[in-house]
């Protein structure tokens, strides 16, 4: 028999003392979501409020991807671990994130172990 763990509750803070401190996450950008990313961005958010843990946004390059990623950010209001494959694109990953959450903690972090 499979057991599966309940979904999180994203609705609610990490820890009780989060629930008043934690000020929103501001993205700051001149842009607004376009074509399909504000239906990306809905039904990614709903899907992680269902409990929906393996989620794909596909799209070529200069797409989108990073700037739906981060509306999706925006509106769960949650810490978030971003990962990538190499050090190239975690470094412009970090410097977009950086640049679209000016006031909000962006941090980067590289290993340099090669398993």
């Amino acid at each position: 028999m499979e057991t599966k763990a309940a979904p999180p509750d994203l609705t609610k803070p990490l820890f009780a003392d989060e629930a008043e401190d934690s000020p929103p996450l501001s993205l700051d950008s001149n842009f607004e979501p376009s074509g399909d990313q504000p239906t990306a961005i809905k039904e990614l958010v709903a899907g992680l409020k269902d409990g929906d843990r393996d989620q794909v946004l596909l799209g070529v390059t200069g797409s989108g991807k990073t700037f739906t990623m981060a509306h999706v950010i925006q509106a769960l209001n949650r810490p978030s671990l971003i990962l990538a494959p190499n050090k190239t694109l975690a470094a412009q990953l970090y410097g977009e994130m950086r640049s679209l959450f000016p006031d909000n903690a962006v941090e980067y972090f590289v290993s340099y172990y090669d398993y």
